[in-house]
């Protein structure tokens, strides 16, 4: 259930002059959903794809860029939460997110997805997988060694928001860092 904000006194309506309006549509432009593009010599050969077959399951068709308005949504919902306080098991804003409770919130209350609640159990949904190259905002990314262990969101731009661990906050990092592209499995794209 869902905490009632407590009412809080009105204030005049003020409208923002079209130079405002202007520079908001502009950073909202530069938050777009493109995918994290690679250096040329990171990137696959093309001649070397597999050719697919015509009865895929969701997680190894192609993955089609997500909606915009709902990788929007999710978007600006993550990087709304970032520096809520860590617990582990925690789900809401107010007693702090574990990794993949917070995930859930923000798909939940972005977009009235549920999904499940452990990383493990998210990174084994059947939706389409999605190669570091090819990640757009909104998809989950999975991280782990041998098996996975920790799960974010992609925001844009090589970013993405998680709750790292004990002690830390929700936080923006690089899928550059040396950590996380060290343990980087895949990503999911749960917006179709």
């Amino acid at each position: 259930m869902f905490a009632v904000a407590p009412v809080l006194p009105l204030r005049p309506v003020r409208f923002i002059g079209p130079f405002a309006l202007a520079v908001a549509l502009s950073l909202l432009a530069a938050c777009g959903s493109a995918p994290h593009k690679r250096s040329s010599s990171q990137q696959r050969n093309p001649a070397s794809a597999v050719p697919l077959a015509k009865n895929l399951s969701w997680s190894n068709r192609p993955a089609e860029a997500p909606p915009a308005d709902a990788a929007n949504d999710v978007l600006f919902r993550a990087i709304g939460l970032v520096g809520t306080p860590y617990r582990w098991g925690g789900n809401t804003p107010q007693g702090g997110f574990d990794c993949s409770g917070l995930i859930n919130y923000i798909y939940l209350t972005s977009t009235g997805v549920r999904l499940p609640r452990t990383s493990g159990e998210m990174a084994a949904l059947d939706k389409p997988k999605v190669d570091e190259s090819q990640l757009a905002s909104g998809d989950l990314v999975f991280f782990g060694r041998g098996h996975v262990t920790h799960v974010g969101v992609y925001v844009g731009k090589g970013r993405f928001v998680h709750a790292p661990n004990s002690g830390g906050t929700v936080r923006l990092d690089d899928l550059d860092g040396a950590y996380w592209k060290e343990n980087f499995v895949y990503g999911r794209r749960v917006l179709n």
